[in-house]
């Protein structure tokens, strides 16, 4: 065996030399596990199982050489180790805070105890921050007590986070489940760990004691003085004698509420009060007699009696400080029974004898409780907007779904196709305008109003519907009140605003004449007399320079001869009397004209003959440039 060469050399800088006959370079295992859990291992053999030599100085004489050790010759010192690892089931193993708590528990089915209080302990256990609630077992409790929830993590809010110790202190409520827990105090070793954690403890409480439990602890016999007063006495003498009085409730300040009227009976013989309801004829109700049967009627309460179940069990005079007596009923005040105020406003002759020989009262008057309906509310309507007409704007106001306006139905039958034309002249300053004429078409079904404007060829201005059926308004009428225009307002030389545009009436159809004279009653007679002068002036004949002139226009006598011809040989047609209202069907803005494919369909439908040589050329002379055929030569044709 070779020894080492370099054994036993001073460790030296300059001095140290590689053993070359070393052959294991391992390190030794400084982790281990010990039930699942890594823990530090400090090794006993160094690099190759060189033995260490240790133990020689203690870990914290260690600690503070190496905290010594030279900088300048070592650089800076190196950090402490990090201390040992040390799992929480382990340090905190077996390490348990203890909270005395209680909590209130209501009793509604007893007549002994309307709550209980009950006392536990919660324990919070460090070491994986699970809680649980125990209840001490009380014999012949008859509740089932011991663990209330078992150990177990829990929440604190809706969010998932759960209890920790910092949460728990004295003098705070905890919720648990649904269960409010009031914490007063805990013991020593809870006390001393949330201090040396920081924790400020509120000061302890005192436990709160269940006030049944308390009684239970009393003396079971009690003797009552018993009461003077004889009520066989009071039995005998007030026997069959019952004070009536008229009563009203009014609920009308809440929704669906109304004023009904009541009967209060009070019985002199035992101080008991009953309540009737009136019922009227077909006043929607179910005949049930009573409002509440008779019984003794509690007019102040004890301050714990008011939670007392009075719908379960019989009110006694444990819960009661003062009963209504027949002093409390008097004509014109206010009482309040079970949560209801009624007002008596009358009583029966009987009672008011009671009242003067027992009380000296003798003014009991009946009072009037009858309410006049009140004015209705007038409805304001909400300024117009402009759109549309007022009525149905004004229907968005009556109904959260608007509806139609209602429409007069007789006058449309009335008045049905019943249409009034007229000839008017646009006033306007500018020269294009002058020789523009329009066709005012008033339906007396519905008050509408339609203009037209007949085409005219090489004029430049586009004719034809001017305005579509509405009403107009007059100038000076309010917007809130608008006043449209009428029949009447029509006449020679009247003057129609419309929408701005000014148009003055030049002439008229002849039905308008008949229709004004039918009904003189609604219409001016300046209007009427302007529209009679007219037509007369128009049928009139012509002066000599017309008569003249217009045998001078070839065209106007080649059409009256060919008129002429066709009357007399085509006069026995059957289609002649209806032919005229055949086209002003399809002639909805009263223009004159019609289509041509419509014109050859009423000619069809009416038997006109217009193979004819004859029809040809009168209609080739009605005809217009735009494909529109002037049906009012046509109709002279056939007509007497």
């Amino acid at each position: 065996m070779v020894s080492n060469p370099v054994h036993g050399l001073p460790f030296l800088p300059g001095t140290s030399f590689k053993d070359s006959t070393k052959t294991a370079f391992h390190r030794s295992q400084t982790l281990g596990y010990r039930n699942g859990y890594a823990i530090v291992r400090r090794p006993t053999v160094g690099i190759g199982g060189d033995r260490l030599q240790f133990n020689q100085l203690s870990q914290t004489e260690l600690d503070e050489l190496a905290s010594k050790a030279p900088v300048l010759t070592y650089g800076q010192p190196k950090q402490a180790p990090p201390a040992d690892f040390v799992p929480a089931h382990v340090a905190f193993d077996k390490k348990v805070l203890k909270f005395d708590a209680y909590f209130q528990e209501d009793v509604p089915m007893s007549t002994e105890e309307r709550y209980r209080i009950r006392q536990v302990n919660i324990y919070y256990y460090l070491e994986d921050d699970s809680m649980s609630v125990i209840e001490p077992v009380v014999e012949n409790s008859g509740i089932p007590q011991g663990k209330l929830i078992k150990r177990q993590r829990l929440a604190k809010n809706d969010r998932g986070d759960h209890y920790h110790w910092k949460d728990l202190n004295r003098g705070i409520n905890i919720t648990i489940y649904g269960r409010t827990f009031r914490i007063v105090d805990c013991d020593q070793f809870t006390q001393v760990f949330l201090e040396s954690q920081g924790i400020e403890l509120n000061p302890p409480e005192k436990m709160v004691l269940d006030p049944y439990t308390e009684l239970r602890k009393q003396p079971l016999r009690k003797y009552v003085t018993p009461s003077d007063f004889d009520q066989l006495k009071q039995f005998l003498t007030f026997d069959k004698q019952v004070l009536r009085f008229y009563a009203i409730w009014d609920d009308t300040d809440s929704m669906y509420g109304e004023c009904r009227t009541y009967i209060i009976h009070y019985y002199l013989m035992d101080d008991t009060v009953e309540i009737r309801e009136v019922h009227e004829r077909n006043d929607g109700r179910d005949p049930f007699p009573l409002l509440m049967n008779r019984r003794r009627m509690p007019k102040v309460l004890v301050e714990n009696a008011k939670n007392f179940p009075q719908c379960v069990l019989e009110i006694s005079d444990q819960e009661v400080l003062e009963w209504y007596t027949a002093k409390d009923f008097i004509v014109g005040k206010s009482l309040t029974i079970l949560g209801r105020t009624f007002f008596i406003y009358d009583c029966d002759p009987f009672t008011r004898r009671y009242y003067k020989e027992k009380f000296g009262i003798t003014d009991l008057p009946r009072i009037d409780v009858s309410k006049q309906e009140p004015p209705p509310v007038k409805q304001e309507l909400p300024p117009y907007n402009g759109f549309g007409l007022v009525e149905d704007s004004a229907q968005n106001c009556f109904a959260l779904i608007p509806k139609a306006p209602k429409k007069d139905v007789m006058k449309m039958l009335v008045n049905n196709n019943k249409v009034l034309r007229y000839l008017a002249v646009l006033e306007s300053p500018i020269p294009e305008d002058k020789d523009r004429r329009f066709v005012f078409s008033y339906f007396l079904a519905t008050d509408m109003i339609s203009i037209f404007e007949p085409p005219v060829r090489n004029s430049g201005i586009i004719g034809g519907k001017y305005l579509r059926r509405t009403k107009v308004v007059k100038p000076y009428s309010t917007v809130d009140n608008p006043i449209y225009y009428g029949p009447s307002d029509f006449f020679i030389g009247a003057v129609i605003e419309v929408f701005g545009h000014r148009f003055i009436i030049l002439d008229t159809d002849e039905y308008v004449l008949k229709y004004m004279e039918s009904s003189a009653a609604q219409s001016s007679p300046e209007a009427l007399a302007s529209i009679q002068n007219h037509v007369r002036k128009r049928e009139a004949p012509a002066p000599a320079s017309e008569s003249k002139q217009t045998e001078k226009d070839p065209g106007v006598q080649e059409l009256e001869a060919l008129i002429d011809t066709i009357q007399k040989e085509l006069k026995d047609h059957s289609c002649k009397d209806n032919i005229r209202e055949a086209f002003q069907i399809y002639d909805k803005e009263a223009s004159g004209y019609v289509d041509r494919d419509m014109f050859f369909k009423i000619c069809e439908s009416l038997n006109v003959p217009v193979d004819d040589s004859l029809v040809k050329e009168l209609i080739r002379m009605c005809s217009h440039g735009e494909g529109k055929i002037n049906y009012y030569n046509f109709v002279r044709a056939f007509s007497n």
